[in-house]
């Protein structure tokens, strides 16, 4: 499957994976396409052959704080949202650990990977003054080859303990520890402790604060720390609409994986599973992955109709949407938009021309939809953009935004957290600025399909969409931010 990796019509975010025997498995929390709340009060369990990572499938609810048909629910001391579990093997049995919003945690225990999972206990501790209160955050939880178990859990602040390996629940006195990873730079920790052993080393991921949708990592000789910070896996908020991230990598065959989530349905509270190859080099480190559309595909094929949901490249405010479980769009498109998909394999195609159709509807203004292979130049996005006239509202205030040709990195608040030169897109793995312009369409009002001769292609490119308004006078500014139409899908043909 392309990225997101399970069915468009699936939320698991706060992904953990995990490889049992020859399938790998996803554990997360579980949220809704019409929401305004994090999370769900069940958690569900989906696999798949590592021989065969495109092909997963659901085992169902897992673990729940309510009921639902043909699973009671799993705790009676709460009916709260469950959050980012995590899984792990001890002797043949299966302990998950959860973080239930605003109660005591717990431990539950299966002879399956897929569950489900039935109450061991909550936590037995004597911590004092608990950080949280005994909800234990995010716990993420590693078994270490001598068969000690250590959990890490946080929100802000970050902290482990130890927990008795014969129960699995209970902490053992003294091995509480604060701020395993400081929240100090260059750490940043935010959330999200999702620990790794890998050749013998200690692994740290977790959500950086700085900005939230960065996955980073860190790594010690010792489970207890201290931890050497070592840079970003991933950046979901990229030339994307950002929000939070949390997820882990996992070694699939012989090829890692960086597991993460991205935002759809115009919220932080929707969100998608995602992963993206990532290499683990020679000494230990990895280098940054690039969000892309391909998810666990080698390659993508442009012949075949690719779905909106598998855009990596978002901005001006474009964002996916869920109208049914077959009906997936991009909104809220409006004059200077890019829409990107990344990468496809053209083949040895050697003709001259092709054809690009594209989908739309609720179309209710006219303009163009300009295609692009391997980026989208400034130079472009500045010609095709409206003018802004001197007596128009706000004049000053909207030049001097346009001139600016940093990227925003926002934070969880909405703050911006750091500025960056569009330069620098190509290291940041966004938005390429380097590419060509391979064709135009043009759209109407009530338009359902335009098509476009493009130039051929062969190889592997990836294609993004220029959207250009009509509207070009002085009235133009009464057009900013109208959605120019709805986004579902498109095409190559030869």
């Amino acid at each position: 499957m392309a990225n997101p990796y399970l069915p468009m019509w699936e939320h698991i975010p706060d992904g953990e994976p995990r490889v049992f025997g020859d399938r790998i498995y996803i554990y997360g929390s579980h949220d809704n396409a019409d929401t305004d709340e994090f999370c769900d009060f069940c958690l569900k369990v989906w696999s798949a052959p590592v021989s065969d990572p495109t092909n997963w499938t659901s085992h169902g609810i897992a673990f729940a704080t309510r009921d639902f048909p043909g699973h009671p629910s799993d705790t009676d001391w709460t009916d709260g949202r469950l959050f980012a579990p995590d899984v792990v093997e001890k002797d043949g049995k299966y302990y998950l650990y959860a973080y239930i919003q605003n109660a005591p945690g717990c431990v539950a225990v299966a002879d399956k990977p897929e569950g489900p999972f039935k109450l061991l206990s909550r936590y037995k501790h004597n911590i004092e003054n608990h950080p949280d209160g005994g909800i234990f955050i995010d716990p993420g939880t590693l078994v270490d080859d001598d068969g000690r178990v250590y959990v890490y859990c946080g929100f802000l602040r970050s902290y482990m303990f130890e927990v008795n390996p014969d129960n699995m629940y209970e902490v053992i006195d003294g091995s509480f520890k604060m701020d395993i990873i400081p929240n100090t730079a260059p750490f940043n920790f935010f959330e999200a402790c999702s620990p790794r052993k890998i050749n013998g080393k200690y692994y740290m991921i977790y959500s950086s604060a700085e900005p939230t949708s960065q996955l980073v990592y860190a790594v010690s000789d010792s489970p207890t720390g201290p931890f050497e910070y070592k840079g970003t896996l991933i950046d979901s908020g990229c030339d994307y609409p950002g929000g939070n991230d949390h997820g882990s990598v996992a070694k699939v065959g012989d090829q890692w994986y960086i597991f993460y989530h991205k935002m759809t349905n115009g919220s932080i509270m929707s969100r998608v599973g995602c992963a993206d190859r990532i290499t683990l080099n020679e000494d230990g480190t990895f280098t940054q992955a690039e969000m892309t559309s391909q998810g666990f595909e080698e390659i993508l094929n442009p012949y075949r109709v690719t779905n909106p949901q598998m855009a990596c490249v978002l901005t001006n405010g474009a964002t996916i949407t869920e109208r049914t479980p077959f009906d997936q769009c991009i909104t809220k498109i409006t004059d200077g938009a890019v829409l990107g998909f990344k990468y496809f394999d053209f083949g040895s195609h050697s003709g001259s021309e092709m054809k690009c159709t594209i989908k739309l509807d609720n179309c209710y203004m006219s303009g163009k939809i300009h295609i692009f292979a391997d980026g989208v130049p400034q130079e472009a996005i500045d010609k095709y953009a409206r003018p802004i006239f001197d007596d128009e509202p706000f004049a000053e205030e909207k030049k001097s935004k346009r001139a600016d040709k940093s990227a925003k990195v926002y934070g969880f608040s909405g703050k911006v957290l750091e500025q960056f030169s569009s330069s620098d897109y190509t290291s940041r793995y966004g938005l390429c600025r380097e590419g060509r312009e391979i064709g135009c369409a043009e759209f109407s009002s009530n338009a359902s399909v335009v098509s476009a001769t493009v130039e051929g292609l062969s190889g592997k490119h990836a294609i993004y969409f220029l959207v250009e308004g009509r509207y070009k006078g002085w009235g133009g500014h009464y057009m900013d931010g109208r959605n120019l139409f709805d986004f579902f899908g498109f095409v190559f043909q030869v």
